[in-house]
């Protein structure tokens, strides 16, 4: 998965759970489930271990939904590499949502107090937004065409190679 916050990364990763089958892991949702900050020190170790365990699932022929946001480019690249060397398909399934439509889920989410999602202010996602590296053409093109793209949520557009 990757796009910035409110671009329904979770909301397809869980589709996409069902559909494959797959194991989905998600840091924001343990995070909040912990009652951490998004932005606490906890994050990197917390990514390190589910990358972990998901590689043992990986190479033990499971499917694996990261749903992290991948927000660098750095960062798919690492992960793509990785599950690369394992002899693995990888496949990147890009949310790119227009940036009035982030603001209105996530205070929608925010408000509603919906289980996993963490509660942030406009000027909190927008912060978070300018760290995000959307892929471009070149680098999905690095990646496996995704085998099965669940049904959407209106006004998301999925990316597919």
């Amino acid at each position: 998965m990757c796009g910035p916050p409110g671009s329904g990364k979770t909301t397809l990763a869980r589709l996409l759970v069902k559909q494959l089958p797959a194991v989905g892991f998600s840091p924001d949702e343990w995070m909040t489930q912990l009652g951490v900050a998004l932005d606490h020190p906890l994050r990197d170790p917390l990514g390190e271990l589910q990358w972990r365990l998901a590689q043992e699932l990986l190479v033990n022929g499971q499917s694996v939904i990261l749903d992290s946001g991948h927000w660098m480019r750095s960062e798919r690249d690492q992960k793509r590499l990785a599950a690369r060397a394992l002899g693995l398909r990888v496949e990147l399934q890009f949310l790119d949502v227009p940036r009035h439509e982030l603001h209105r889920r996530v205070g929608r989410r925010t408000a509603e107090g919906t289980w996993g999602a963490y509660p942030m202010a406009p000027e909190e996602l927008d912060r978070w937004r300018s760290f995000f590296e959307p892929p471009d053409a070149e680098e999905v093109a690095l990646f496996d065409p995704p085998s099965v793209l669940a049904p959407t949520c209106p006004g998301q557009a999925v990316v597919r190679p």
